[in-house]
């Protein structure tokens, strides 16, 4: 286990109690924190955007499946890399599973071994989804701050309008327009044109915009 995972959890999900208690046995050992449910409605009862690590469900449940719990997850605040375990193998399922996005589909007998790499790699995977959650949200912020003639600005910024075209468009003059262009630069912390065209596309901006 990395260091970057010590501030994880591995929250196992499975109605078999002697499996839910030999996983959580095996994952303690390799180091992982673990939180172990019966079912996945108490699982997601428990659920919080705070909640990190990932999730080792079991595929066929009652209640609440796996799959069912994947799509719950996707759309919850905390959409937590998932990796299935199965009695037997079942490639429709399998293939569904996937494609949504799990992070492996193992069956119960599988090498602890695989097991073990399956949960390394949604710990990583999650890391990295929670930094990219993370930077857009502050970029949001740092966009929702802008008044709107601001954003009028910036959107002919990006689109690589010269400052006298920006004034023509807008009705404004060209010394607001070199004033709101500094402001952008500074409150977006960015030292040139690239930069901000950048960071307008990482957050998505504009998208919808006519050119």
């Amino acid at each position: 286990m990395n260091t970057s995972d010590a501030a994880m959890t591995v929250f196992i999900v499975d109605d078999d109690a002697s499996f839910l208690k030999s996983a959580a046995r095996l994952l303690r050992a390799s180091g992982y924190a673990v939180k172990a449910f019966e079912s996945a409605a108490e699982f997601l009862a428990q659920l919080s955007p705070e909640s990190a690590g990932c999730v080792v469900a079991d595929l066929q449940m009652p209640g609440l499946n796996g799959l069912e719990l994947q799509a719950a997850l996707a759309k919850s605040a905390s959409p937590l890399p998932i990796i299935f375990l199965s009695a037997q193998g079942d490639i429709p399922t399998t293939v569904q599973a996937m494609r949504h996005g799990a992070e492996d589909f193992l069956t119960k007998l599988s090498p602890k071994e695989k097991l073990l790499e399956a949960v390394q790699r949604a710990m990583a995977r999650h890391a990295q989804e929670r930094s990219r959650r993370d930077r857009l949200r502050d970029l949001n912020k740092l966009f929702a701050g802008l008044s709107p003639r601001e954003r009028e600005v910036l959107g002919h910024v990006v689109r690589g309008k010269l400052n006298k075209q920006i004034a023509a468009e807008l009705g404004i003059n060209l010394r607001t327009v070199k004033l709101h262009r500094t402001n952008l630069t500074r409150r977006l912390q960015v030292q040139s044109v690239a930069e901000l065209t950048r960071l307008v596309a990482e957050a998505g901006l504009f998208k919808s915009d006519p050119a």
